[in-house]
Parts: structure tokens; C-alpha cells; sequence
């Protein structure tokens, strides 16, 4: 259990993260780590080539449509200075699930790394530790920005719980 100093004190971290991590700071960093991501899914780490023709390398771009749709339609409100509305839950809960999928690959990418040595040396390219990391920390960089519009569209734009049916 929390006591009162540690609370204050991850408090205080939490509120000086914020005070740092603007919104247009968090949807900027969002769409450059969307669009090298992006790029990234058609690679293939074990052939160091991209791969075009293999449609399940289209679903995260895919998915990532809704992530950008979301950040647009929260920077709209904040921009209007307007609550949070029922198409924005309705995005928010698609974001939830989209978010979801960002842990998965992100675990799938730790999966991958750890895999390195139950592989002959001799058929794995010199890029796979370097590109693995890469998109490692581009996924755990998209997981911790995604968070962080979470937090702020909730201190921004008002909490979706507000909402009158």
C-alpha cells in the first residue's frame, strides 16, 4: 500500500510529465512514430526486405487510421474549446482497442528479439538486433504517447463518463 509521501510524490511526477508533455507536443511525436511505424510493418526482420503483397501487413497501418482520426477530432475540441461528445467516446472506445494491439505487437517485438538465439547465426542479417530495438522502443514510445492522449484529452476536453444520454 501507498503511503501519503508516495503519493504526493508520483503526484508530482505525474503533473511535471504533464506540464512537459503538451498536446500538440504528444500529437506531433504521435504521427512521426504512426508513420515509421507505419513503414516498419511491411518489413520483415528475418529477411531484412519489405513485403507489399502480404496483406496482414496492412492491418496496422489500418488501425492506425483510427488513432490519427482521434487525435484529430480531440485536437478539434480543444481547438473549439467544446466537450467531449459521443462521436469522441465512440473513437475513444475504438482507441482502446487499437491500443490493445500496439501491447500485442509490442510483446510480439520482445517475442521476436528473445527468438534471436533459437535461430542459426548464420541465416539471421546483421540488421535484425538494430531494427528489432528500433521498432522495440518505437512501439513503447507509441504505448506511453497514447497514454499520455488519453490523460490529456480527460484533463482538456472533459472525462467521457460526463456525457448526458
Amino acid at each position: 500500500m501507498l503511503t501519503r509521501s508516495s503519493q504526493s510524490y508520483e503526484t508530482y511526477i505525474m503533473t511535471f510529465f504533464l506540464k512537459i508533455a503538451t498536446f500538440n507536443r504528444v500529437f506531433i511525436i504521435s504521427l512521426i512514430l504512426i508513420f515509421f511505424l507505419d513503414i516498419l510493418s511491411f518489413y520483415g526482420i528475418y529477411s531484412n526486405k519489405f513485403y507489399f503483397f502480404k496483406i496482414d501487413n496492412y492491418i496496422f497501418p489500418i488501425l492506425t487510421i483510427i488513432h490519427i482520426l482521434y487525435m484529430y477530432r480531440v485536437r478539434l475540441k480543444i481547438k473549439l474549446r467544446k466537450r467531449t461528445d459521443l462521436q469522441t467516446q465512440n473513437l475513444e472506445y475504438a482507441m482502446y482497442f487499437v491500443f490493445l494491439i500496439y501491447l500485442y505487437k509490442f510483446f510480439e517485438t520482445i517475442y521476436t528479439l528473445f527468438s534471436f538465439n533459437t535461430i542459426d547465426n548464420s541465416l539471421i542479417p546483421k540488421t535484425f538486433l538494430p531494427i528489432g530495438f528500433l521498432i522495440l522502443i518505437l512501439y513503447l514510445l507509441l504505448i506511453i504517447s497514447t497514454l499520455l492522449l488519453f490523460e490529456l484529452r480527460k484533463q482538456l476536453i472533459g472525462s467521457i463518463n460526463n456525457l448526458k444520454r
